[in-house]
């Protein structure tokens, strides 16, 4: 692998998204790197690529995947991976990551993350799947926690456990949800500081903030809302435990002016510079 990973990257950025084409298009927005969910762009040729050929002449770009089903049972999509590593080996990412999930069974997509069993059989499942990904992309890859909102009565281990055996298996790289961590941890009643504390600090290279909504019986990751407090507290502590790395902001639906997120991304930065410097 070339180790595409990027451990010394540290910047602030923002996940791009159409509203937004044309700030990035003609203007100068004060952002360190863009996201882009890798599938919008697997294609080639067409009006997506050729703008985020223009924008990834200003800014450097992650790539950021909702289908690769590292957890599936029937194993990766080879054609997929190929397609992924054609567009990587075009733009030259920061980090290529997906979610710690599974989307696909017998060719069948449901476009949703859906959870795992945190088991001995699907560690092992999972672990020989993003070696194969990683060895195709020839690039360290970064997996993301999820949201979830069951959980398994065959758990073995915990989350964060899971995601240190991962790491120690596969060489892969941490994208650490800090949302994704506080929504799991109201809707099963776990300390979102445990999680914290039980992941491979070392291993983090880049981090998400989003907002939630709050469900029936429990939180849903909807990604329609601002970060709120309670995130951004665990941020805070998030930055004391894994030092500087890549931070952006995630948002997905009912998407405001740009300058709204970039406020949002400048209190990363506040918080970020302060709590890096305050005793854990």
């Amino acid at each position: 692998m070339t180790g595409h990973s990027d451990a010394t990257f540290h910047g602030f950025g923002l996940g791009l998204r159409t509203p937004h084409y044309q700030d990035f298009l003609t203007g100068t927005v004060p952002v360190d790197f863009v996201e882009v969910i890798s599938e919008n762009f697997m294609i080639d040729g067409g009006k997506p690529r050729h703008i985020l050929d223009q924008i990834r002449e200003r800014h450097p770009v992650a790539l950021h995947g909702v289908s690769m089903s590292v957890g599936s049972a029937d194993g990766l999509d080879r054609d997929y991976l190929h397609r992924l590593k054609a567009l990587a080996d075009h733009l030259d990412p920061l980090f290529v990551s997906d979610h710690l999930c599974w989307t696909r069974i017998e060719g069948f997509n449901s476009h949703d993350l859906l959870p795992l069993p945190y088991t001995q059989e699907a560690l092992d499942l999972v672990c020989a799947n993003i070696t194969l990904a990683q060895d195709v992309l020839e690039r360290t890859m970064l997996i993301e926690n999820p949201s979830t909102y069951l959980q398994f009565t065959a758990d073995s281990m915990t989350e964060w456990q899971f995601l240190n055996a991962l790491c120690a298996c596969t060489g892969c790289s941490l994208l650490l949800d800090v949302n994704n961590i506080y929504v799991s941890a109201v809707n099963h009643g776990f300390d979102a500081l445990d999680y914290l504390e039980g992941v491979p600090a070392d291993r983090v290279r880049q981090i998400h903030l989003a907002g939630h909504s709050q469900g029936k019986d429990r939180l849903i990751d909807t990604h329609d809302q601002p970060v709120p407090p309670s995130v951004w507290a665990l941020y805070a502590q998030a930055c004391r435990q894994v030092g500087p790395v890549a931070t952006m902001i995630e948002r997905d639906d009912d998407i405001p002016p740009i300058t709204d997120l970039l406020t949002e991304l400048d209190m990363a930065r506040n918080i970020s510079s302060n709590d890096r410097r305050a005793p854990a």
